[in-house]
């Protein structure tokens, strides 16, 4: 399997370049240059197999030769070794809704499926082909932890994480603050996730700092990040089909920076039985907005909402999918990308939006309704969500073929929890504690000279990536 740029500027590359490489040297991102297809036959046989079993078949094609099979099944085993339930990603029926959990990693959240992975996996490949990595990231919430605890005390490894002050939750501040690893590095921006996020664009986009410093991604623009998401879709459908290619299943996605709802995309596109695949956003709808009419347009502010991993206006992953919508017509994604630069907006034709609408179903919750469905789930059976998955569930009202997947525990948000039903939810063991741990973190403006100069500083304290 080959990798190319969405914007044409790379090409041909191989599994381990397109993960070290991250954010593409061309500022696009890297798609593989084919998706396999999964036949019927297929798909029956692998909704019998259990989550890592099923991982090793999904990222066999996608890795090719370039990790022998044997190693790559010891990466999936040791990455989610760790995950408090068997099944990894375990589908129930709760709160009136069928609900695919994705929070029983370390830092009880979604993104500890990649990214126990991801960090397994960077540590691999510098064992192997030596060298250091130092990673660069920005986080809206549950990211920077999940990465944080996915490289902690790794070799080689130094990771810096960003995120707004102010804008997470106390809880997930404290899963990244807390940890004290000589290699972990936090820093507060004074601004919001997509100052962050442009931070880290531009960072990497900086072709000679990018190299002279060894810098990595752990953020959705890095391919297996996408890779290993892909994975819980094949498996919620396989318990919830019974393995019956002909029963579609539908989806719906809290949505924030696009990589989960893209992954279920590239999931159908192998071959999955997807009816729809819904995309729950909040008061920050640049992508339900897209969806109606077919124009993509940041709002002049990001809301803060009970929903703050998804206070999001620019989505990273959105480039991937104009790619594939534009049938991998890369000189068109770069003028797309310059349009959005120069007038901030992005406007597609009337033939490319009824494709986006056959795509994807959007829809958004405010926090009243969010407020509301907590509550809703909560008198059903006694099930609690989190905000997140509130947004979810509410957007899958109606829909009873669908699985809302359940992105981060809902202690992680016990004050909207407690707004929403008069009492949190109960801390599970990876969470207590937190509050009154030592902390570690450096504060500063929403500059991308400010950041240079820090991990500049610190790579040279420690005698990395210079």
């Amino acid at each position: 399997m080959h990798y190319l740029s969405t914007r044409g500027g790379v090409t041909s590359i191989g599994f381990a370049d397109a993960v070290t490489m991250g954010l593409a040297t061309d500022g696009g991102l890297l798609v593989p240059a084919e998706l396999p297809r999964v036949d019927a036959a297929t798909l029956r046989a692998w909704s019998q197999l259990s989550f890592q079993e099923l991982a090793l078949e999904v990222f066999t094609p996608f890795v090719g030769d370039e990790i022998p099979r044997e190693d790559l099944r010891a990466l999936i085993d040791r990455s989610y070794a760790g995950f408090s339930h068997p099944e990894v990603t375990p589908v129930v029926e709760a709160g009136g809704a069928r609900i695919l959990e994705l929070f029983h990693g370390p830092t009880a959240a979604f993104k500890d499926v990649a990214l126990q992975f991801l960090g397994n996996l960077f540590e691999y490949l510098l064992a192997r082909d030596g060298g250091e990595f130092n990673i660069v990231g920005a986080t809206s919430g549950d990211t920077g932890s999940a990465a944080i605890y996915g490289v902690r005390g790794k070799a080689g490894i130094q990771v810096f994480i960003l995120h707004p002050k102010g804008r997470v939750s106390p809880i997930q501040a404290r899963q990244m603050t807390t940890v004290l690893d000589d290699n972990v590095h936090n820093i507060a921006v004074e601004g919001t996730f997509d100052d962050a996020q442009r931070i880290v664009k531009t960072l990497f986009s900086d072709l000679p700092f990018k190299r002279s410093h060894h810098l990595g991604a752990v953020n959705s623009i890095n391919w297996a990040r996408i890779l290993a998401q892909m994975v819980y879709y094949f498996y919620a459908w396989g318990r919830v089909s019974g393995g019956d290619p002909e029963r579609a299943v539908s989806f719906s996605v809290p949505t924030g920076n696009f990589g989960d709802v893209f992954a279920g995309y590239l999931a159908r596109r192998m071959g999955l039985p997807v009816r729809r695949l819904v995309i729950a956003t909040n008061r920050n709808d640049i992508l339900t907005r897209f969806v109606d009419s077919g124009i993509y347009a940041a709002e002049s502010q990001v809301h803060r909402t009970l929903s703050p991993a998804m206070d999001i206006q620019l989505a990273s992953n959105f480039e991937r999918y104009l790619y594939f919508l534009h049938d991998g017509d890369c000189a068109r994604v770069r003028a797309l990308f310059e349009g959005l630069r120069e007038h901030g907006r992005i406007e597609l034709d009337a033939e490319r939006h009824a494709r986006v609408r056959a795509d994807f179903d959007a829809r958004a919750a405010s926090d009243a309704e969010t407020l509301e469905q907590i509550r809703a789930s909560y008198e059903h059976d006694g099930y609690i969500c989190c905000p997140h998955t509130a947004v979810g569930v509410h957007a899958a009202r109606g829909m009873d073929d669908a699985v809302c997947l359940a992105t981060a525990h809902p202690a992680k948000f016990n004050e909207a929890v407690e707004q929403a039903i008069g009492r949190g939810a109960p801390l599970p063991s990876s969470l207590q504690g937190l509050m009154e741990r030592e902390q570690r973190c450096v504060d500063l403006p929403a500059t991308v000279e400010a950041v240079k100069s820090e991990i500049e500083r610190t790579l040279a304290a420690t005698g990395a990536g210079a």
